[in-house]
């Protein structure tokens, strides 16, 4: 018997694969640095609202929903409730939403 056919099938990735692959969980969470001081409270409040669409976003995108359109409320709340964030509010999943539309 020939030594390929002995090789392992590797395994689906997300471009080959005729399903999509199950979200891959991150193996260790970024450490945290403290954020600049006196800055006004909006700022904050937008700053991190955009880390978490991204955080959002990056996990649609990992488990197949690539069109702003199949990314409902529910999706992305469902999606946080997967990687272990809070659920985010409306704001933020519009925000994930347009970050999907523009990263194309």
């Amino acid at each position: 018997m020939p030594a390929a056919a002995l090789k392992p099938k590797p395994l689906p990735t997300q471009s080959t694969a005729k399903h999509p692959v199950l979200l891959d969980l991150p193996y260790a969470p970024v450490e945290k640095r403290p954020l600049p001081p006196g800055r006004p409270r909006e700022w904050y409040v937008t700053h991190n609202r955009r880390l978490k669409a991204m955080r959002l976003a990056i996990a649609l995108l990992d488990s197949g929903v690539y069109m702003p359109n199949q990314a409902r409320n529910e999706t992305i709340r469902d999606t946080a409730e997967t990687i272990g964030v809070h659920p985010p509010s409306d704001t933020t999943c519009h925000m994930v939403r347009a970050l999907m539309r523009y990263s194309r």
